[in-house]
C-alpha cells in the first residue's frame, strides 16, 4: 500500500496562522519536505517548526538556481523537480506519509504545485490551503483588500513594465508578488499607471521582521523577494450630504516631499481642485474628477470645492508647500464661514514649506527667530509690505520672503533690498533658492548688497539673514540659537 502525499500551506509567516488541519498533518507526517535556496534556510520550515516532532525524516529540496542568471533556467528547474519527485516517490512507495510544506498557499505561486503535477496522478494526494501573503498584507496595513463589485488582480512582478501598467490601469485592487530585483520595474509601472501614491509595500507580513510603508518611499536596494505591492480597496463613498473639503499641502516639489497623511487624503478624494500647475503634480486617477483653474481665483476655487462637498463629494483642494502659508487654507476657511456652507467640514493637512526646503539646502539659516513676508502687493498695498520689512529688519529677525517677483512685478526685490539695507550690513547673507526639489533647482548665497532683481523670479524664495547669521568655511549658512546678551 502506497503512502499519501500532502501539500500543506503554512501561511505567511506567523506560526499561529497555520491551520489546525495543517498543524495536525505536519505532526503526524513520516516525512516532512521543504524547499530552500543554497544558503539552506527555509521560510516554510521555520513557520512549521513548532509542529514538528522527533523522529521525522526531513527532506530538504535545494534549488539549483533562484534569482541568479542561468543559460537554461527552465531546463535546470525541470530537471530539479524530476529529481525531487523521484525522491518523494521512494518514500510514497514505501508507504510513508509525505507532507510538503509551502509558505502561504501551495497553489498560490507555490513550489509544491510542480511536485503535485508529477505525483498526484500516481499517489493519493491532498492540498491543504494556507493563508496567502496577499490576505496577510491587507490585514497588516489594516485596509480591506476587495469589496462589493471590485475585481482583485494578482500579478507577478516579473512581467514587463508595460504589461504591469496595462493591468493596473483599471483602478481596481491589485496585488503584485515576487518583488526583490523586480521592484524598480514594478515602481515604474505603478507611476506610469498613475497609481504609485495609493500603493503599499509589505515585507515579510506577520513575522518579527515585518515592515510596511507607502511604496513610493521604499529604497529599492533593500527589497527582498518575500515582499509585495498592494493596492487595496479604496474607501467606500460617503453617503449623500457627508462630503468634506480637505486642503492638502503638496510640499515644494515632487512626491518625495509629500507626507503620508497628504498622500492618503489625495487617494481618498472624489474630486481634486486646484491651480493647474499644482494639480498637474498629482498622479491621474481615472476614478477622480479634476478641476483645474488659474492662480488668481482663490475665492471662486474655494466656493466651488465647498459646493461639491455640500453635495456629498469628498474634495481635496491642493496647494504647493503648506496650505496655511500664503496658500489655499485661509481662502477656503474664509468662504466656508458663509452661511450656505455652514454644514461642510473642512480639514487642513500641513505640507513642507518652501522656506524650510530652501533652508535645508544650505544649513540652518532659520535656526533662530524669523518671520515670513510676501512681496506680492496683489492682495495688500506696498506701503504695508515696506513697513513690515522695516519692522522685521529693525527687530533683527531672519526673513523668509515669498513671491519676490513675477512677470508683472519686477521692482519689488530692489526696493525690499534697499529697505533692509537701512538696518542690515551689506555683507548680510541672502539665500536665493529657485525650484528647490524640482528639475531646475538652484541655490545661491549672495551678499545683501549684491542681491540682483534680474536673477529673481516667482519660482524663487529668499532667506535674508539677521546680524547673527553666519556662513561657515564649508559654505553652510546658519543662525546660532544663542543671541548675544
Amino acid at each position: 500500500m502506497t503512502g499519501r502525499l500532502y501539500g500543506v500551506g503554512v501561511g505567511p509567516g506567523d506560526p499561529e496562522l497555520v491551520t489546525v488541519k495543517a498543524a495536525r498533518l505536519i505532526g503526524e507526517a513520516d516525512v516532512v519536505v521543504f524547499h530552500s535556496a543554497r544558503h539552506g534556510r527555509s521560510v516554510a520550515r521555520r513557520i512549521a517548526e513548532p509542529y514538528l516532532r522527533e523522529g521525522q525524516v526531513e527532506e530538504q529540496l535545494v534549488y539549483p538556481v533562484t534569482t541568479e542568471d542561468s543559460d537554461d533556467y527552465q531546463g535546470e528547474i525541470d530537471a530539479f523537480y524530476e529529481e525531487c519527485a523521484a525522491r518523494l516517490a521512494a518514500h510514497l512507495d514505501a508507504g510513508r506519509t509525505v507532507v510538503v510544506l509551502a509558505a502561504g498557499d501551495p497553489f498560490f505561486y507555490g513550489s509544491y504545485m510542480h511536485l503535485h503535477k508529477r505525483l498526484a496522478h500516481r499517489y493519493p494526494a491532498e492540498v491543504v490551503p494556507g493563508v496567502t501573503s496577499v490576505s496577510a498584507g491587507a490585514a497588516v496595513i489594516g485596509r480591506p483588500l476587495v469589496e462589493r463589485d471590485e475585481v482583485l488582480t494578482v500579478l507577478p512582478g516579473t512581467l514587463p513594465a508595460d504589461t504591469l501598467a496595462g493591468h493596473l490601469a483599471g483602478g481596481d485592487p491589485v496585488a503584485i508578488m515576487k518583488l526583490g530585483r523586480t521592484f524598480p520595474r514594478v515602481r515604474e509601472a505603478l507611476a506610469r499607471a498613475g497609481r504609485l501614491d495609493e500603493a503599499w509595500y509589505v515585507e515579510r507580513a506577520t513575522t518579527g521582521a515585518q515592515r510596511t510603508a507607502p511604496l513610493s518611499e521604499v529604497d529599492p536596494d533593500g527589497v527582498p523577494y518575500f515582499s509585495l505591492a498592494l493596492l487595496p480597496s479604496r474607501p467606500a463613498r460617503r453617503p449623500a450630504g457627508a462630503g468634506e473639503v480637505v486642503v492638502v499641502g503638496l510640499g515644494p516639489a515632487g512626491p518625495e516631499w509629500l507626507t503620508p497623511q497628504a498622500r492618503r487624503a489625495l487617494a481618498d478624494a472624489d474630486d481634486l481642485v486646484g491651480y493647474v500647475t499644482y494639480l498637474d503634480r498629482v498622479p491621474v486617477d481615472p476614478r477622480q474628477r479634476r478641476h483645474a483653474s488659474d492662480n488668481k481665483v482663490e475665492a471662486e476655487r474655494a466656493a466651488f470645492a465647498l459646493d461639491l462637498a455640500k453635495r456629498g463629494r469628498r474634495v481635496a483642494v491642493v496647494s504647493s508647500g503648506d496650505p496655511g502659508v500664503f496658500a489655499m487654507a485661509s481662502a477656503v476657511l474664509e468662504v466656508a464661514g458663509e452661511e450656505q456652507f455652514a454644514g461642510v467640514p473642512v480639514r487642513v493637512l500641513p505640507g513642507l514649506t518652501a522656506a524650510h526646503a530652501v533652508a535645508s539646502r544650505v544649513g540652518a539659516p532659520l535656526g533662530h527667530d524669523y518671520c515670513v513676508v510676501s512681496l506680492s502687493d496683489r492682495l495688500k498695498p506696498w506701503d504695508v509690505i515696506e513697513e513690515r520689512l522695516g519692522a522685521a529688519a529693525r527687530a533683527d529677525l531672519v526673513l523668509a520672503i515669498y513671491n519676490p517677483a513675477s512677470r508683472s512685478r519686477t521692482w519689488q526685490v530692489d526696493k525690499a533690498r534697499d529697505v533692509l539695507l537701512r538696518h542690515r550690513s551689506p555683507d548680510t547673507p541672502v539665500v536665493v533658492g529657485r525650484d528647490v526639489g524640482g528639475p531646475e533647482e538652484s541655490v545661491r548665497v549672495v551678499r545683501l548688497a549684491d542681491l540682483d532683481a534680474s536673477t529673481v523670479d516667482m519660482r524663487c524664495l529668499l532667506l535674508v539673514g539677521s546680524s547673527q547669521t553666519r556662513v561657515s568655511p564649508r559654505g553652510a549658512v546658519f543662525t546660532p540659537r544663542r543671541y548675544p546678551g
